[in-house]
């Protein structure tokens, strides 16, 4: 099992939690990097630690170089959420976690869609191949 899988299996509640005050509060259909900033507000206010935006080493074949990740939030160095606003998500959407993941090496991610009007319906929960195996 991954050393962090049960830190991020608990806070997935949080955030989803977070997330869903967040919607409650603004609503469907704005801007993604509005849900972002009212996210990472949400979550300072509940006392999770949570950084978005971030440079992280990249690794390929000897080689090592900086990059930035466009990732939405990054809680806990131990889960990755994605905000959307979307008609739906796609395959891509969730591929695009999963490579953010295994850069972390982050054991669950969440997508959050806001553009729907019930947030429950445009959620996605992943985890990394393996990380909740013993």
């Amino acid at each position: 099992m991954h050393s962090k899988y049960l830190k991020a299996q608990s806070l997935s509640a949080e955030i989803i939690g977070a997330a869903i005050e967040v919607h409650r509060l603004k609503g469907p259909g704005l801007i993604e990097s509005i849900y972002e900033k009212c996210l990472l507000r949400e979550l300072e206010l509940r006392g999770i630690h949570a950084v978005s935006q971030l440079t992280v080493p990249i690794e390929y074949k000897g080689f090592t170089f900086e990059e930035p990740l466009r990732l939405d939030v990054y809680a806990e160095e131990c889960l990755i959420v994605e905000n959307k606003v979307i008609e739906t998500i796609l395959p891509v959407h969730r591929a695009q976690l999963l490579s953010y993941m295994r850069l972390l090496n982050a054991p669950v991610g969440l997508i959050f869609n806001f553009r729907e009007p019930i947030l429950k319906n445009g959620m996605a929960r992943l985890i990394l191949g393996g990380a909740d195996q013993p």
